[in-house]
C-alpha cells in the first residue's frame, strides 16, 4: 500500500491533507511532554505524531483506503518521516528569511474552513483532533514557507527539453490515445428500487407514448426536458461525450449501436426505460504531439520535482541533528 521511497508530493500531500499538528517547540518549552524525534533541539512530541497519525488515518478512510494492523507500523514509520522532513525543510525556510504572506495564509484557512458544513462541524473537528483554528493557520503558514523553499531551491532549476517530451509521447502510447467517444441525449422514464409489475408496467406504458412521440417527428429534446426523470433533462437529456465503461452496460450497448441521428428502441436498466438519441460519434484517434505536450511537461516536471526534493531533503538531514525516541516496538 506504501512505498518506502519518499517523494516530495507524497510528503506535502501527507502535510496538507493529513497533517494540521502544532510547529515543533523547543526541548525547553516541551520538556514535559514524551518526545517521539527532535531536530537541532526542535521537538516533535507524541501528542504531534498521534495526531498527524489519526488525520492519516482518517483521511485514508476517506478515500476508501482501509489500514490493516500489518500495514499500521508502515504508515506510523511514513508519519513520523514527513514530521522530520517537514521540520527540517521548515528550519531550512526560516534560515533563507522566507515567509508566508498573511492574506494567503487567511485564504488557505477559509478553504480549509469551506469543507465544513458550519462552524458547530469545525468546531466539533478541532476537539476530536486536539487543534485549534490557530493551530491549523500556524501549520499552513509552515507549509507555505516550505512551497517557497522547494520552489526556489528545486523548482527552479528544472528544464523539460523537447527532446524528453517527444520521448515520453512516443514512449508512452496511452498518452496518446483518444478511445472511441460517443454524445448522447436521453429519456427516462424511471422504475423505483423494487417496484412491482403494476408500477412497471405503468412506466413501460409512459415510454412507449413517448416513443410514438419521437416516430411522428416530435423534437427529442422537447420531450426529454418535458418528461424524463434523469436531471440530464434540464438540459435537454443532453449528456454530453462519454467513452465505454461509464455508462451501465445495456445502454452502453444500445447507444455505441447507434449511428449519429438514430433513437433506440426502448433500454431497460436498473434505473427504468430510457430512449437513446445518439448526437454525435468519434473514433478512436491519435492526438498529436503538439496537443499532449503541455500535460506531457506537467508529469516530467512532477517527476523531476519528486526526486530533486528528496535529494535536497536528504541534504539537509545530513546536516541537521536528527533523533528519533519511536522504539521500533511501538511502530
Amino acid at each position: 500500500m506504501y512505498k518506502n521511497k519518499r517523494s516530495f508530493f507524497a510528503l506535502l500531500t501527507v502535510s496538507i491533507l493529513f497533517s494540521f499538528a502544532l510547529p515543533a517547540q523547543s526541548a525547553e518549552k516541551k520538556a514535559s511532554e514524551e518526545k517521539v524525534a527532535a531536530v537541532n533541539g526542535s521537538v516533535i512530541t507524541v501528542n504531534d505524531f498521534n495526531r498527524d497519525f489519526n488525520l492519516a488515518k482518517e483521511r485514508l478512510s476517506q478515500m476508501g483506503s482501509f489500514v490493516s494492523e500489518s500495514q499500521l507500523p508502515e504508515l506510523k514509520k511514513r508519519v513520523l518521516d514527513n514530521l522530520i522532513d517537514l521540520e527540517v525543510l521548515y528550519q531550512e525556510s526560516q534560515k533563507a528569511g522566507i515567509k508566508a504572506d498573511e492574506q494567503a495564509v487567511a485564504k488557505q484557512f477559509q478553504s480549509f474552513k469551506s469543507g465544513f458544513p458550519g462552524d458547530a462541524e469545525i468546531n466539533e473537528w478541532f476537539k476530536k483532533m486536539n487543534t485549534s483554528e490557530t493551530d491549523i493557520k500556524a501549520q499552513i503558514t509552515r507549509q507555505m514557507a516550505i512551497y517557497q523553499l522547494i520552489e526556489t531551491q528545486v523548482v527552479a532549476n528544472i528544464i523539460i527539453s523537447d527532446e524528453e517530451s517527444m520521448a515520453y509521447y512516443n514512449s508512452h502510447p496511452e498518452i496518446s490515445k483518444q478511445s472511441e467517444q460517443v454524445r448522447a441525449s436521453h429519456i427516462l422514464i424511471k422504475i423505483e428500487p423494487g417496484a412491482d409489475e403494476s408500477k412497471k408496467a405503468e412506466a413501460r406504458k409512459e415510454i412507449e407514448e413517448i416513443q410514438k412521440k419521437v416516430k411522428k417527428g416530435e423534437d427529442f429534446g422537447a420531450l426529454a426536458k418535458e418528461s424524463s426523470a434523469c436531471p440530464s433533462a434540464a438540459k435537454e437529456g443532453d449528456l454530453g461525450y462519454f467513452t465505454r465503461g461509464r455508462m451501465v452496460k445495456p445502454f452502453e450497448d444500445a447507444v455505441f449501436a447507434l449511428k449519429p441521428g438514430e433513437v433506440s428502441g426502448i433500454v431497460e436498466t436498473q434505473f427504468g426505460y430510457h430512449l437513446i438519441k445518439s448526437v454525435d460519434k468519434k473514433a478512436e484517434m491519435t492526438i498529436p504531439y503538439e496537443d499532449v505536450k503541455k500535460d506531457i511537461e506537467t508529469i516530467l516536471k512532477r517527476e523531476k520535482i519528486n526526486k530533486g526534493a528528496v535529494v535536497y531533503i536528504d541534504k539537509l538531514k545530513e546536516k541537521a541533528k536528527i533523533e528519533t525516541f519511536l522504539a521500533e516496538d511501538k511502530l
